[in-house]
């Protein structure tokens, strides 16, 4: 179908202005601009229960995260405060401990940071009910793979050897991301499985990036400077990898695993003006095919990073609305 008319109007501003590609600019010039395209289209912050900053160690330094709690669990905590007094609403919260969920933010392994996905966060935490972990990771090419994938690794390790400091559930830990977060989300499952752990319940994959020498036909179609488009994946890989030959690596790769057997179950949502759109499919049918319990879910007439855009773009609102109900299902 046609660009979405509301994605075509953004399209439009974009020409109208000369909003240079990202792909054109200094590094700096990308990071600030990305982050203020992405808070400009996600809409107003949603309020949640509380928000807490603090790092962890990582294998290449202090990890950033950022913990979310509903403001449901905020309620229920003022609730019993005034039903009994603070302790009881200690006792509360702790004897029903949240789901989890780690959440990784996209900009291709070299944009973003934990305030790229915060409206995002935000609006999970309140819709699942959950403790989620907004968890940072050193960026490219200062720090080229596989150290962002340690990074996450590190993150989620905390997170299941922590749960209880959270008021959250080791046992009902899920993990998402959308673009190069969805790749690292990817990566995470498939090292966990090595690893023996952490046990990951449900991972939630948004249009994300699953081969580094992708030639489909949704690459080649895609590009119209003024979207997401083939120049931005490569510009993104060739950051990214130090080594080209890095790209065989499952763990940049996911779709080249060996095997898939034995992951979580997963959720996949792909979009349909998207270069990354048949890999993120194909992803998803290689896991299916693996016997990983899959619903795939593809967004005709979005662009790539819509999932981002709920301010603006009424498919992202539905889709993190789609994620959310998923996502309560597989933690309930």
């Amino acid at each position: 179908m046609p660009l979405h008319p509301q994605a075509e109007a953004l399209r439009r501003q974009r020409a109208e202005a000369g909003t240079p590609p990202l792909y054109t600019r200094t590094l700096a010039e990308a990071r600030a601009a990305d982050l203020a395209d992405i808070r400009a289209a996600a809409g107003n912050p949603e309020p949640v229960g509380s928000v807490e900053e603090f790092t962890v160690p990582g294998p290449g330094g202090p990890l950033p995260l950022r913990v979310y709690r509903p403001a449901a669990a905020a309620e229920a905590d003022v609730e019993a405060a005034a039903a009994a007094d603070v302790e009881a609403a200690a006792d509360v919260e702790a004897a029903v401990p949240l789901p989890v969920l780690l959440y990784l933010f996209g900009g291709g392994w070299t944009l973003g940071s934990l305030d790229t996905g915060d409206a995002i966060c935000r609006r999970l935490t309140n819709a699942v009910g959950c403790v989620t972990v907004a968890a940072g990771y050193r960026l490219a090419p200062e720090h080229p793979f596989p150290a962002a994938v340690h990074d996450v690794a590190a993150a989620a390790e905390w997170i299941a050897g922590h749960a209880a400091e959270l008021g959250a559930d080791p046992a009902r830990l899920a993990v998402a991301g959308d673009s190069a977060g969805g790749n690292l989300a990817a990566a995470l499952t498939l090292l966990a499985r090595e690893r023996g752990g952490p046990a990951i319940r449900h991972q939630l994959l948004v249009y994300p990036n699953t081969d580094h020498a992708a030639d489909t036909p949704s690459v080649r179609e895609h590009d119209d400077p003024l979207l997401f488009n083939r120049r931005s994946v490569a510009w993104y890989w060739g950051h990214y990898l130090a080594d080209p030959a890095d790209g065989a690596d499952p763990l940049a790769s996911p779709l080249r695993a060996p095997s898939l057997a034995g992951l979580p179950p997963a959720t996949v949502l792909t979009a349909e003006y998207d270069p990354l759109r048949d890999e993120g499919e194909q992803y998803a049918e290689a896991l299916r095919a693996a016997g990983v319990p899959v619903e795939l879910r593809r967004y005709d007439g979005m662009p790539h990073g819509f999932f981002a855009m709920s301010g603006v773009l009424d498919g992202g609102r539905d889709a993190q609305h789609h994620a959310a109900a998923r996502l309560r299902e597989a933690l309930r």
